[in-house]
């Protein structure tokens, strides 16, 4: 319904709740557009109360990050810093009505030209664009306005990967670190799992590691918690690192952790790298650029030189998705599109009758003579 207010016009209708919404304009056009808008969205089950999408984003985003129960402290901690430094300094004042296509990009826009760069674009766009898309379930707003936002590239990191006789180079500069090395480079555990490995989680009889648990670094504490993507796997180890391994638990307890500082406590990242990987690193003669997370790529390039198959290699790597695995590791499979391209031209010229051809002289049809 339309109304004239002295100078304005006011358009009124009752949402699918029952309660009455007006608006006014100082067109009667604008009203009448308006008004069909809002029918035409209640028609369509597309309509929300502009009430609630009134909250700003900075309280909205608080209370749905204090909401996600499914995070792990480290990406919970990421999420914040991203926030603070990055999101909340446009957006905190800002209703969730309000957010824009445009202005968003225009944000993504001037992030572009800060210090931070493409990775951390895309993630700082990632946890804005989850927050609104959890107004849009919440029925706060009717779209995501983050969806379809152009984003810089990342540039695609060249991994280092160290040969068997490098790798072991590198362990024997590491001492006493050699084992820890070499468990890094064989089996592919991230850090995090790595240092949180008990005496219990290493089968010996099975040559096997059970990966349940792994330590993260939140805000200079550490954690201990699930591996990444909540991905616990049984790995295998060789047999030469069984054997290292056995002498390294050999009478610790069944929930001791197989590799600490002397003191027993647990080995942080940034001391151990300063203290024993650089220094090992520049006396194996390793570039620079290589880093402790390359002896991972470095294992699983081993692996795919041994003949893991891809499906095996995402199971041991504890990656969620066969996609993950491809993308790092398919351009190490250089030989299979020929060895199998091969195989199927192999069995084609077997099944082919005309590629078996008499050689003898009498009917070679090259020496045959024509009838007259």
């Amino acid at each position: 319904m339309i109304e004239r207010r002295g100078n304005s016009w006011r358009a009124r209708y009752h949402g699918p709740d029952g309660r009455e919404r007006n608006k006014s304009f100082p067109r009667k056009a604008d009203a009448e557009r308006w008004l069909a808008r809002q029918r035409s969205l209640i028609a369509h089950d597309d309509w929300t109360d502009p009430a609630k999408g009134r909250i700003t984003f900075g309280e909205y985003v608080l209370a749905w990050l204090d909401s996600r129960a499914d995070l792990k402290p480290k990406t919970r901690h990421q999420y914040t810093s991203l926030l603070v430094l990055h999101i909340l300094p446009t957006w905190r004042t800002v209703p969730l009505a309000k957010i824009t296509f445009e202005d968003l990009t225009q944000w993504v826009a001037r992030l572009s030209l800060s210090d931070l760069g493409p990775s951390g674009i895309r993630q700082s766009v990632f946890v804005m664009s989850a927050a609104l898309d959890h107004a849009m379930r919440s029925g706060r707003i009717r779209a995501n306005p983050a969806h379809g936002l152009g984003l810089p590239r990342t540039q695609r990191r060249d991994y280092v990967y160290l040969t068997h006789e490098q790798l072991h180079r590198l362990a024997a500069e590491a001492e006493p670190w050699r084992v820890f090395v070499l468990l890094l480079g064989y089996t592919g555990l991230r850090w995090g799992e790595a240092t949180a490995l008990r005496a219990c989680d290493i089968n010996l009889g099975r040559r096997r590691l059970d990966v349940r648990r792994a330590f993260s670094d939140v805000g200079g504490r550490v954690v201990l918690g699930t591996p990444k993507s909540h991905q616990s796997r049984t790995v295998p180890i060789p047999p030469f690192l069984a054997r290292e391994l056995a002498a390294i638990i050999t009478g610790k307890g069944a929930d001791d952790l197989a590799f600490t500082m002397p003191s027993g406590t647990v080995l942080r990242l940034p001391n151990w790298r300063q203290a024993t990987f650089i220094p090992a690193r520049t006396q194996a003669g390793l570039p620079r650029r290589f880093r402790i997370h390359d002896l991972r790529h470095t294992a699983a390039s081993l692996m795919i030189q041994a003949g893991y198959p891809p499906k095996m290699l995402q199971e041991i790597m504890g990656h969620a998705s066969i996609t993950t695995t491809l993308d790092l590791y398919g351009h190490l499979y250089p030989g299979d599109m020929d060895r199998y391209a091969d195989r199927l031209g192999e069995a084609a010229e077997r099944a082919d009758p005309a590629r078996i051809r008499p050689n003898d002289g009498d009917d070679d049809p090259a020496t045959e003579r024509p009838e007259l």
